[in-house]
This record gives C-alpha cells, sequence and structure tokens, in this order.
C-alpha cells in the first residue's frame, strides 16, 4: 500500500525552541516516534539552523518543509522573507535537505482586497518559478479566507486556476471552518498537494456563569465561538477519508497542528494525536 508520512508542524512548538533549544525539542519528536517536522515561526538563526541539522542527522527527523513569506506580514515587519532574504532561504533548504517551502500565509496588507490578493498570487507564482531552479518547490497555505467567493467562485479556486508552478497546502480544518467538506476539496487539489495539515475541528464545552446570562452580549460572544483546534481524532473530522484523501491527490507529508492548545503542552496533544493516528491504522507512517 502507498503510504505517506506524518509529521509535526513546529509552529506549535516554538516556545518549547526557546526555552529547551532546538535540538532537544526535535530529541522529545523523535522519542514521541515522529520522523518528519514543517519548521515554522522559529528563527533560523546559524545556532537554530545547525541545531535542527545535528538532530534531523541524530534523530532520522526529515525537514519536510520550511516557511517562509514572499513579503513582510505588515510594513517594516521583522523576519526573512523570499524577497529580500532569497539567498539565505535557499542556503537554508540546503543545509537542511529540504525540498519544500511554504508561504505561512497572506500578507495581512492584501487580505480583503481581490485585485491586491492576486497580484500578489502573481509575485509567489513568479517566486515559485525562481526557486524551482534550485530544485526547490513553492507552496501556499491556506485558511478559511481564501473560501470567500467572488462571482460565485472561491478564491482559492481562482488563485490555483490562475498558477501552475504554485502549490498547496491545504489545512483541513480551515476548510470544515469555510463550510466546505474536507474531504472532496482535498480530491480536486490532485496533483497540486505535498503537503497537508491534519488539524481536527472540535465543538469546546459552553461554560456559562450568571454574568453571561445578565449581559446576552457576553453570552451570544462564548455561544458563537466555540469552534476550538482540536488533537487529531478527538474533533469531529473524518481524519481517515481524509489522509487516504490526501495520499490519491499526491499529499507527501501529513503534518499535525494546532494553532491552540488550551493550556496543555503541546508534547501532550502531539502525542495524543500520535495514538489516535497509530490506533485508525497509520503506525508505519511515523
Amino acid at each position: 500500500m502507498n503510504k505517506g508520512k506524518i509529521g509535526v508542524q513546529m509552529m506549535m512548538l516554538k516556545e518549547k525552541v526557546e526555552e529547551l533549544g532546538a535540538y532537544e525539542t526535535m530529541k522529545k519528536l523523535h522519542e514521541l516516534g515522529f520522523g518528519a517536522v514543517e519548521v515554522s515561526q522559529i528563527p533560523m538563526t546559524e545556532e537554530n539552523v545547525a541545531e535542527l541539522k545535528r538532530a534531523s542527522k541524530d534523530f532520522d527527523i526529515k525537514i519536510a518543509a520550511m516557511s517562509a513569506p514572499l513579503e513582510p506580514m505588515l510594513p517594516g515587519a521583522p523576519g526573512e522573507t523570499l524577497t529580500d532574504d532569497f539567498d539565505k532561504i535557499v542556503k537554508d533548504c540546503k543545509t537542511l535537505d529540504c525540498n519544500f517551502l511554504r508561504i505561512g500565509m497572506l500578507p495581512l496588507t492584501v487580505m480583503g482586497d481581490k485585485d491586491q490578493i492576486m497580484a500578489f498570487i502573481e509575485r509567489a507564482e513568479a517566486m515559485a518559478g525562481k526557486l524551482a531552479e534550485h530544485g526547490i518547490e513553492l507552496y501556499y497555505h491556506t485558511h478559511h479566507i481564501e473560501f470567500q467567493k467572488y462571482d460565485g467562485e472561491y478564491l482559492l479556486d481562482i488563485i490555483k486556476n490562475n498558477t501552475s508552478k504554485l502549490g498547496f497546502e491545504l489545512d483541513v480544518h480551515w476548510i470544515q471552518r469555510a463550510g466546505v467538506n474536507p474531504v472532496e476539496f482535498i480530491k480536486e487539489y490532485k496533483g497540486r498537494i505535498s503537503l497537508l495539515h491534519l488539524k481536527d475541528y472540535r465543538i469546546g464545552k459552553l461554560d456559562v456563569n450568571k454574568e453571561d446570562l445578565e449581559d446576552m452580549g457576553k453570552f451570544f460572544q462564548k455561544f458563537t465561538n466555540l469552534i476550538e483546534f482540536a488533537e487529531v481524532g478527538e474533533g469531529n473530522l473524518d481524519i481517515k477519508a481524509i489522509i487516504e484523501a490526501g495520499l490519491e491527490s499526491g499529499a507527501q507529508y501529513f503534518l499535525i497542528e494546532q494553532d491552540d492548545t488550551y493550556g496543555r503542552d503541546p508534547f501532550d496533544c502531539l502525542k495524543l494525536s500520535a495514538e489516535n493516528l497509530r490506533e485508525i491504522g497509520y503506525a508505519d507512517w511515523f
């Protein structure tokens, strides 16, 4: 049977990297049985790159993908961008033997403006061509905002139909949050995805106190904001069907991500996600 590789989106471990260092964080992931990571929201300092490389070798953990914005999220925002730090980012990819780079989200300055978004996508497509010369593929990570409709068509489909080099890292929680069936939607992106985010979708507990009942605004604030990012297998998504659709559509890496762990240690959340995935038949994907 064909199989993919289950890994971890390290965005949820950025505080662990600050506290323990990149090497010890990777060691802990190795102890939990993981063999692949996507590096995101971790400063790519000389030290971090060296520690990631050492850990990758020592623990046999593949650096599946790395993150780099095309441009700053906001004017003057700190951090590397593909536009300004192209050579350095390519060098880091080569050092870490990584062939996938991903843009985490649209710059905040273009959100909500279709023309500006499409101009940004045009620049991303050009950058994908430039990176391809170095053997690196560029992917765009989706949220719910790309499911806004323009003349009856999802923005994400418009982006897909106007690009050929840019790939898509579909995030199943955000697809669900957009009111779209992740299993069916993944199938429509066959051949354009290599990276898939496994993130479950849970309705949290409604915790109502006396004050909330005295102020209907407060009550409905809680009532309408019950959606949570869940550990994989702890929410309402059909994870097995999602993984099978992903595999069929060309996904190679299935990366566990949880934007908020609601006070729980992220390692504990990852352990639970991993146990659930092993239980439903993916033990040999680790």
